[in-house]
């Protein structure tokens, strides 16, 4: 059996007509622009995309989105319920839980008593915003975020409900915010990634922990080019990306070369755009080699740094390092950047474990952000600061003057925005007394998403791709309304 008959044979009619139409459209270029043949090569903002992105005008060109698994408790953060202590220890009503669904791990409680944070609250900047004491850093840049405390989804455990703020969709399999962006947007660098994502580590012991897996930055229908690239603690940033012991680069590349000859053959041949992508691929991690080792050195920063980042900036798997890193990477050119942080999940002993959790995350967003403005590309960068959902007024388990914990509630939770065309100093949307429904405002995670791509000057309902006969984009196919109240 001759392999490259039986191939040829296999090759469909829409195959052999696409194949041919590139070769004339090849051969006619080629004719029309021989004369810039050996031109040099014109400098570009982005490689790769789509040729009609963006819409119009991006306010923003990064972003660096702050994923808090586990949900924190918006009541304890940034949803200030002061009321709530005259209700310390009473049932919730029914008047207000309104027959909403509760989860397994408190359906079956005798009742739902109503635990008031332990926390402070105190106002800042000029519009006087709440902020709990847990988030003093978060707090002096109250002008410079836009504080959403109306947010809503549809899931109300944490697989589908990471999955759904990510993809737009709660079941597995399609593509997440980043892969979205990297497709749509392509990359801004040559030598990158154009999506990295980093996983954080915990502080407390008994912070509770979500499953995670790269599912939640896979490129789903879209070419596996577009997933994210996962970085590393430790030696090897990116894994398997050394060359082997006795393997020089030299030899690396004519092993890269030969692929590449072989793999143009085979494109030549099927016409799977997949093997177009595994050629760039082999040659962007033949870049990274030396691009990831640079990045990921910390030796060339200056001392300022950890004065205002805080020693454990430098501790490989640490909140405050991989938000380092993410600085890091937007100033190489990396389009997207998502961090994982894991330990949210305040089931109980949630005033102990919750100040562990906020002053990983506290200084090190302030940080960012204003590393971000000194280096001019604050305005330029969207940070995102949120969960999957919200957590309950009640409490979970047995409630005490000092200790209690949180069940899921997916009916209203807070983030925060910053950057990239948001307007800072804003505080949107509105919650009851007991932090339970929303009472003005509402925005659901498909607005939140129709949001984002505004900012990169996408308009959400035109960013689709072909699948399985339908047009799907990131936002669904029910309306989702563009938050215009946090723009800038």
């Amino acid at each position: 059996m001759d392999p490259l008959k039986e191939t040829v044979r296999a090759e469909t009619r829409r195959q052999f007509f696409g194949a041919a139409a590139r070769g004339i459209g090849g051969l006619a270029l080629a004719s029309l622009f021989a004369e810039d043949a050996f031109a040099l090569p014109v400098a570009r903002d982005r490689f790769g995309g789509l040729p009609d992105l963006p819409h119009f005008a991006p306010k923003a060109k990064q972003c660096i989105y702050l994923h808090m698994m586990g949900a924190p408790p918006q009541m304890d953060l940034l949803d200030y319920k002061p009321k709530m202590k005259e209700y310390f220890d009473q049932d919730l009503p029914d008047s207000i839980r309104q027959g909403q669904r509760l989860t397994t791990m408190t359906s079956g409680q005798s009742r739902f008593p109503i635990a008031p944070s332990v926390f402070e609250f105190s106002r800042h900047g000029e519009n006087g915003a709440w902020f709990s004491e847990l988030l003093p850093h978060t707090a002096s840049m109250a002008d410079d975020i836009a504080i959403i405390r109306s947010m809503h989804t549809d899931a109300i455990n944490h697989e589908p409900g990471i999955t759904f703020i990510q993809t737009g969709q709660q079941i597995p399999g399609r593509p997440c915010i980043g892969s979205w962006f990297a497709y749509g947007l392509g990359s801004m660098n040559e030598n990158l990634p154009t999506f990295v994502v980093m996983n954080a580590e915990r502080s407390h012991p008994a912070a509770g922990l979500q499953a995670i897996s790269a599912k939640l930055w896979s490129a789903g229908f879209l070419s596996p080019e577009y997933a994210g690239v996962g970085l590393q603690t430790g030696d090897e940033p990116v894994l398997y990306l050394k060359d082997p012991q006795g393997v020089s680069p030299a030899v690396r590349r004519r092993v890269l070369d030969g692929m590449s000859e072989l793999n143009q053959l085979r494109h030549a041949q099927v016409g799977d755009p997949e093997t177009l992508a595994r050629i760039e691929q082999y040659e962007m991690a033949f870049r990274m080699q030396s691009s990831v080792p640079e990045m990921a050195d910390l030796a060339s920063e200056p001392e300022s740094t950890w004065e205002r980042w805080g020693e454990e900036a430098r501790q490989p798997g640490k909140f405050q390092n991989a938000a380092l890193m993410a600085r890091r990477l937007v100033e190489r050119g990396v389009r997207f950047v998502q961090i994982y942080h894991r330990g949210w999940d305040v089931h109980s002993a949630l005033p102990t474990v919750l100040p562990a959790q906020a002053r990983d995350v506290d200084r090190a967003a302030w940080a960012l952000i204003q590393d971000l403005k000194e280096r001019g590309l604050f305005d330029e960068t969207l940070v995102i600061w949120g969960g999957e959902f919200g957590r309950t007024i009640y409490s979970q388990g047995r409630l005490t003057a000092e200790t209690y914990g949180r069940d899921h509630h997916p009916r209203c939770y807070s983030i925060w925005m910053a950057g990239g065309g948001v307007k800072g100093g804003v505080v949107h949307g509105e919650t009851d007394d007991f932090s339970y429904n929303i009472v003005k405002d509402p925005v659901h995670v498909h607005d939140f998403q129709a949001t984002v791509l505004h900012l990169f000057g996408i308009d959400h309902e035109r960013f689709t791709h072909r699948h399985q006969g339908l047009d799907a984009r990131l936002t669904g196919v029910e309306k989702a309304r563009v938050v215009k109240e946090v723009l800038a």
